[in-house]
């Protein structure tokens, strides 16, 4: 694991939604087999900045660099030929775990986790069925391979799209706050292989507020408010006495 190399380079990234200013200049970078959290009060555009990492929303200006590949945003409602090729390159690279799990409901935990790699990557449904039973086993979930999502914990389904995230075989995994809409009684588990990924060196960016696993996990905290990165530090510095004094607010309302 080489944490020089950068996975990720965010420089000068702005994001309108009419008159509201999202994102203004964020500037931050993630490097290869880094785990970096996000975390800031609502609407600071943390989950703004993710989905502009892989084009789910376009950015107004700045530059998006993922896995090498270089995107300049210059505010076209549409991209052109050239980028949207690029986009599709990162995404064919890129993983994200949504808030609410995006399962299909039509489809077995196994199914669902095989999707990916046979509609995409033109993987046999053989090999993708053995792919998705190692992940399944990997997020303790092979006894519920052929359960539907109706069937499963709020926890269970968000360890499907943690196994379906894998089996496209990404350089680099996004979480969208992957915890909030689980009890507190089903994030432990999800939280864990959260953690396994991380012990593997899987490049990991994630929003929440689980602050223990930001604690515990995180390389580097990232904390956005306004729009704006206000600090990028170390965990240790960002839970510790010389953090600054809008970071201890925020972490008491939180509630550490």
């Amino acid at each position: 694991m080489n944490k020089q190399i950068r996975t990720i380079q965010v420089q000068g990234l702005c994001k309108a939604f009419g008159e509201n200013q999202v994102l203004r200049g964020v500037d931050f970078s993630v490097s290869q087999g880094e785990v970096v959290v996000i975390m800031g009060p609502s609407g600071s555009g943390k989950t703004t900045l993710l989905r502009s990492l892989n084009f789910l929303e376009m950015p107004d200006a700045g530059n998006v660099t993922v896995c090498g590949i270089d995107v300049v945003c210059n505010g076209a409602t549409r991209p052109s030929r050239e980028d949207q090729k690029k986009i599709r390159a990162i995404r064919q690279r890129t993983a994200m775990v949504f808030q609410s799990f995006n399962l299909f409901p039509h489809r077995t935990a196994l199914e669902n986790v095989m999707e990916g790699p046979v509609s995409v990557k033109g993987v046999s449904k053989a090999e993708a069925a053995e792919r998705g039973m190692r992940l399944l086993e990997q997020v303790g979930l092979s006894a519920k391979a052929n359960e539907y999502p109706a069937r499963l914990s709020g926890g269970q389904k968000q360890r499907v799209a943690i196994a379906r995230a894998l089996a496209m075989e990404p350089e680099v995994i996004l979480f969208d706050e992957p915890t909030s809409a689980l009890d507190p009684a089903l994030r432990e588990d999800v939280l864990t292989a959260m953690r396994d990924l991380a012990g593997r060196g899987m490049t990991m960016l994630v929003v929440t507020h689980e602050v223990r696993f930001a604690r515990d996990v995180a390389d580097r905290v990232v904390f956005m408010d306004g729009g704006v990165v206000l600090e990028d530090t170390t965990s240790q510095q960002f839970f510790g006495e010389q953090s600054s004094e809008r970071v201890r607010q925020f972490l008491n309302l939180i509630e550490i």
